[in-house]
């Protein structure tokens, strides 16, 4: 069965930076749309960035934008998260998905829907 396997989480200061990893086993990785989405205490889970496994095109929030960069190691079927100049509101638990497939040349938030476990991210002021 698909398996989502997130790690790199962990407590920064503000203005540091992160790297996530999701490992992704159990299915055919390439020619999916992976995804990075966060959950904030109290607020809905959002997708904050994609990537079209099939020739690594990225989609991005627009509140993460110029921060956020998601790439992937194919051969290692390994999706990636660099955060950059980290804030407080940047804390959350963030998950790696898939599932989803390339639309009209999208990876759509809406249609990933294998989830891994999350990793936290914690950030301090």
């Amino acid at each position: 069965q698909v398996q989502l396997v997130e790690s790199g989480g962990g407590s920064v200061q503000a203005g540091g930076s992160l790297r996530l990893s999701c490992a992704a086993s159990g299915y055919t990785y390439n020619g999916n749309c992976m995804g990075w989405f966060r959950q904030a205490p109290g607020k809905e889970r959002e997708g904050v960035a994609a990537i079209y496994t099939g020739d690594g095109r990225t989609y991005y929030a627009g509140s993460v934008k110029g921060r956020f960069t998601i790439s992937q190691d194919n051969a290692k079927n390994t999706v990636y998260l660099q955060i950059h100049s980290l804030k407080p509101e940047d804390t959350a638990m963030y998950y790696c998905a898939t599932g989803a497939v390339l639309t009209n040349g999208y990876c759509y938030w809406a249609d990933f829907i294998y989830w891994g476990q999350g990793t936290l991210v914690s950030v301090s002021s």
